[in-house]
């Protein structure tokens, strides 16, 4: 069977920035399971994947604009120094995990001011990176009934309709 629209896919990768850092992957002996058409992976990978059978290897390079999107200057913001926990000495290049309206978001310290204020990156954290992906397709077969109400659970638990974030009012973690 080929990989098309509204089918369950497994995959097992390792994703690598254009450095060649490798920022993710699969863990051993466990595959990364999908259905297409359904926003779980970003299009870029998802478009180059379809018409692939299992057993098929690729190497896929996703520019931004198909992946997490290019770098919003709107998502950086200044925040006081004291919203961040007392003992911690707040540094540029840190993480930390907020509570946003739709959920926890993840935030990176882009600067410290003098005057306490904070700098943060609200991007998601590969934006604007060109994705390589090392891809082999392990599974495609049709989406078990057990499958599809898993997704139409998610879906509704963060109030989806499938689509981009300004589409859907989907929150950062909902996979839809």
């Amino acid at each position: 069977m080929q990989i098309d629209n509204n089918v369950y896919v497994a995959i097992d990768y390792k994703l690598s920035l254009a450095s060649g850092e490798e920022v993710d992957s699969s863990p051993e002996g466990r595959p990364f399971g999908f259905i297409t058409g359904t926003g779980q992976i970003i299009p870029g990978l998802e478009s180059q994947l379809m018409g692939k059978t299992a057993g098929d290897q690729e190497k896929i390079v996703v520019d931004p604009e198909d992946g997490y999107g290019a770098v919003n200057e709107n998502l950086l913001q200044e925040i006081p120094g004291d919203q961040f926990p007392a003992d911690c000495e707040v540094e540029p290049g840190m993480t930390f995990q907020a509570q946003g309206p739709q959920g926890p978001v993840m935030l990176k310290i882009k600067e410290v001011k003098d005057n306490n204020m904070v700098v943060v990156d609200l991007n998601h954290p590969l934006a604007g990176e060109q994705l390589h992906f090392d891809v082999k397709v392990v599974e495609v077969r049709e989406p078990s009934a057990a499958e599809l109400a898993q997704l139409e659970q998610q879906s509704a638990a963060c109030g989806c309709g499938c689509g981009t974030d300004e589409q859907s009012n989907c929150g950062s973690g909902c996979s839809c």
